[in-house]
């Protein structure tokens, strides 16, 4: 063991400072060391030689630029000297340093963001915590896609915190300008890294999906992020649904399962809040679910369908099918529908047969059909000229 041995940079043993802010810190003081250089050698120019200020100082910077127009140079040997020491000794060897360190500091900061370990300066961006056990990358890249795609959140920065990805993030990710912090959810150090109390929204996913265990580590760090009083920001995903309230306890935003080729639900539960209960409710049938009605369509608009089915407490109009089988969303209101069935978002404890949905729409057609009579009646009656009586 070599015992005396010392480093070539004593400063680095310093471990409490952070190695970039060491280099930082010494580019920073070589750097105000060669401007004294150079300001001394200007000054001593300028009264020795037969040269104007600027052109001492032009002389001094075309020399330690190595460039050497020639136009001028030092005549007096003090003025010759002082160029030996502070240019040629002193001045360009700092700059050598300087760059040194530059280059150091480059090659610091780029190991420190491929490893995750770099802190970024964010404000008003999405924290997201954990990865999905499975299709982490896919899920990241189909989700960035999603929210940017919202009004508003075309360029919102995406920060992962994560122990994955310890030797960098995919290109794939980074081609969609995420990146990510190497650390835990309940590491206050972590959150604190990522900015959590400036992020516009928190989402912590299940490590797990499958594993209801993992609602153990969810509700840590939610427990952790409502201390920070950061819940009203913060989306989580539950595996178990009897653990729903207690993250509501905690003050989180909205609590949902785990869907991992859906994104999109996630997307819709951070930007429009209240929208992932809908979305839930139509992949199970525990509360309401669409069903398909198989009935021909000819003489009613959209507005009237979606009203005869809510007047006669059926559901919600969600979708027609045409007589080419497309399923057609949010059609014109006031279009004629012309199609050959129906979905319909119903309750699943008491969903509606066929021939209550037909009468409803055949009892509307009725009362449509004597609305626009007793319009025409109207019409008719007003435009009739006066009596002479």
């Amino acid at each position: 063991m070599l015992r005396n041995r010392f480093p070539l940079n004593a400063e680095h043993e310093k471990s409490k400072i952070p190695m970039g802010g060491l280099i930082r810190k010494r580019a920073k003081n070589l750097f105000m060391v060669l401007i004294a250089l150079l300001t001394t050698h200007i000054l001593i120019i300028w009264a020795v030689e037969e040269l104007t200020l600027f052109e001492s100082l032009w002389m001094t910077m075309t020399t330690i630029a190595t460039v050497g127009y020639g136009d001028y140079a030092p005549v007096t040997y003090i003025g010759r000297i002082s160029t030996i020491l502070f240019i040629f000794v002193g001045a360009i060897t700092l700059m050598t340093l300087i760059v040194s360190d530059f280059i150091e500091y480059r090659f610091y900061r780029r190991e420190r963001i491929l490893t995750g370990r770099w802190i970024y300066k964010m404000n008003n961006h999405i924290v997201i915590i954990n990865t999905p056990k499975h299709g982490g990358t896919t899920y990241f890249m189909r989700f960035a896609t999603q929210i940017r795609a919202v009004q508003g959140y075309e360029t919102i920065p995406i920060m992962l915190l994560t122990r994955e990805f310890p030797s960098g993030l995919p290109a794939e990710l980074s081609d969609l300008g995420i990146v990510h912090y190497h650390g835990s959810g309940f590491d206050p150090e972590a959150l604190k890294a990522v900015h959590a109390g400036s992020a516009k929204h928190i989402v912590v996913l299940a490590a797990d999906e499958s594993d209801p265990h993992s609602d153990s580590l969810t509700f840590d760090i939610s427990h952790r992020l409502g201390e920070l009083n950061l819940g009203q920001k913060t989306t989580v995903e539950c595996v178990t649904d009897a653990n729903r309230s207690r993250y509501k306890e905690l003050g989180v935003r909205a609590v949902i399962r785990p869907v991992r080729t859906y994104p999109e639900i996630m997307v819709r539960s951070v930007v429009a809040p209240g929208s992932e209960k809908v979305l839930e409710d139509m992949f199970n049938y525990e509360q309401d679910h669409p069903h398909r009605y198989d009935l021909e369509l000819d003489d009613l608009n959209w507005a009237d369908i979606v009203s005869a089915l809510i007047r006669h407490g059926i559901g919600t109009a969600l979708a027609y099918i045409n007589h080419d089988d497309e399923v057609i969303c949010h059609p014109a209101i006031t279009k004629e529908i012309e199609g050959k069935g129906l979905i319909v978002l119903v309750k699943s404890n008491d969903t509606p047969d066929l021939a209550v949905v037909e009468e409803a729409l055949e009892r509307y057609r009725k009362f449509m059909e004597k609305w626009r009579n007793m319009q025409e009646d109207a019409t008719i009656t007003d435009s009739s000229p006066p009596s002479t009586h």
